[in-house]
């Protein structure tokens, strides 16, 4: 079998591409793969570090105002469907996958001109443009969120999750927290942390939170975000922190720590929601304001309303309104675990299997 898959821009569009792949790959060790997106975006770090084939194309999005850049975009987006359409006819795939981003539109469409099959895979509880755009020409739809399926024909949607669960539910619990971070596994964790980067709100309140953290039995692993790292340790210098409080810069192999903690404290993007009901941890989800129609806000509100996670919205988010919430959940054993046991029911294990399902039934 022979697959292209396109998306970029973000990691929430690059990450559920690279799950499905990997999931294939065990499937059909002889699967040849190419992945399609533009110089610009993070894909062009991602997707070779991970040795997946890789190929660009030129395209950009749509000013939301009246603008000529708009006229540069249609030119932009018909050069790169020509573009796109010489991949597809020089690789010859058996399906072409796109997991979202502005260079999907072009390579999706090009696909469904010259007849391969398609699927749109939408990750967010809020359709994106771009894949409101496709779901006129693509085959199927897969969804993470039920509520979006709205958003698309009926009968082209399938609910299969996001393949980023897959890869994150087979984890276990282990000796992590105590072996990389010296903290005690026999004691409660909440995980805090705003993304690779950080998030200067999230660090403003637990930086003003800090005096109560040290007073609580629960402990803290609180990851700031590289860039903000070095101005936090200046603002703690000099200051006793004590064992069960762990401040880094960022941590790596997220997933062997998100299995070994209790509470989850982030924004609400769709991979991280996917990983963490994968493992059936409660969360309380602070959703970032920088994203494309709300969508965070969105993803977080559908986990708040299953009773799996509590939210805070960025603009309200204090050292007060994130204590009360910490201390309700990690204090109270019988909430905590209502959450967890909701936070499990909302997730989606098996979504590479059933993603990689619907692949099959649309490869002849």
């Amino acid at each position: 079998m022979k697959v292209v898959l396109t998306g970029g821009g973000t990691g929430g569009h690059i990450y559920p591409a690279l799950a499905l792949i990997r999931y294939i790959q065990k499937q059909e060790p002889s699967a040849e793969f190419l992945y399609i997106g533009t110089h610009r975006g993070l894909e062009n770090k991602i997707v070779p570090a991970a040795g997946i084939p890789f190929e660009t194309i030129q395209i950009q999005g749509f000013k939301r105002s009246l603008s000529l850049d708009n006229l540069k975009t249609i030119h932009l987006f018909l050069k790169s469907v020509r573009r796109a359409k010489k991949l597809l006819q020089e690789f010859k795939p058996d399906i072409v996958i796109g997991t979202g981003g502005y260079v999907s539109g072009a390579v999706v469409y090009a696909a469904s001109r010259l007849k391969i099959p398609t699927i749109v895979h939408e990750q967010n509880s809020v359709a994106g443009i771009t894949n409101r755009f496709l779901a006129h020409f693509a085959d199927k739809i897969a969804i993470c969120f039920p509520s979006v399926a709205a958003a698309f024909p009926k009968e082209k949607v399938v609910l299969t999750g996001n393949p980023r669960a897959s890869e994150v539910a087979a984890a276990k619990r282990s000796d992590a927290l105590a072996v990389r971070f010296d903290l005690d596994p026999a004691k409660k964790t909440v995980l805090i942390f705003g993304g690779s980067q950080g998030a200067l709100k999230i660090n403003e309140a637990v930086l003003a939170a800090l005096p109560q953290l040290f007073a609580r039995t629960y402990q803290v692993l609180y990851a700031s975000g590289e860039r903000y790292y070095e101005e936090i340790e200046k603002k703690i210098a000099g200051q006793k922190i004590p064992p069960h409080i762990k401040i880094v810069p960022y941590i790596d192999r997220m997933t062997e720590v998100m299995v070994n903690a209790d509470l989850l404290v982030a924004r609400a993007g769709a991979t991280s929601i996917a990983e963490f009901t994968a493992l059936g941890l409660p969360a309380i989800l602070i959703p970032s304001p920088y994203v494309t129609n709300d969508h965070q806000t969105k993803n977080a509100q559908a986990l708040v309303d299953a009773g799996a996670a509590v939210m805070i919205k960025n603009d309200e988010l204090t050292a007060k309104t994130l204590m009360a919430p910490l201390d309700a959940i990690m204090l109270d054993d019988a909430r905590r675990e209502k959450m967890a046991a909701a936070s499990k029911k909302e997730g989606i294990p098996d979504a590479a299997e059933r993603l990689y399902r619907l692949v099959k039934s649309l490869v002849h």
